[in-house]
């Protein structure tokens, strides 16, 4: 019996669950929206709400609490992409590093004045293969 267990398992074990939210936290945040089951996206709900809120306080714990959470990795960058990036082509860096300027400048800026609930999901037709039902979870425009 699992009488007062949070964790939704969603049939994956502990690590992969970690990286698979992981993953779409990331692509949630640096696309602005996403297409995925209902039950994945009602997990990643609460990740994603608690990374704005951490944004919000914008403190050097914050970043590293969420530079945990999503497992970025700061590669160092090769002569020729540090070259790049002084010049200010930001394209020199990974995907990783985009994240965290969108989550930290652009989400933390939209979601100021708002107090929590801020992403949506909207529920779509079932899959094809499994007859899953899908959803597109997004952020709130304000």
């Amino acid at each position: 019996m699992r009488h007062r267990k949070k964790t939704i398992k969603l049939g994956r074990t502990t690590s992969h669950r970690r990286c698979m939210m992981a993953n779409m936290l990331k692509s949630l945040i640096y696309h602005g929206r996403m297409t995925t089951t209902v039950a994945k996206a009602k997990v990643l709900r609460s990740y994603a709400d608690k990374m704005i809120t951490l944004a919000k306080k914008n403190t050097l714990a914050s970043r590293r609490r969420a530079i945990a959470k999503m497992m970025i990795s700061f590669n160092p960058l090769t002569p020729k992409e540090a070259r790049k990036a002084r010049e200010g082509n930001l394209d020199a860096y990974n995907e990783d590093r985009h994240v965290m300027n969108i989550l930290f400048n652009d989400l933390a800026d939209r979601f100021a004045q708002r107090n929590g609930g801020y992403t949506r999901i909207i529920k779509g037709s079932n899959r094809v293969g499994d007859n899953a039902q899908t959803c597109v979870i997004e952020y709130l425009e304000n």
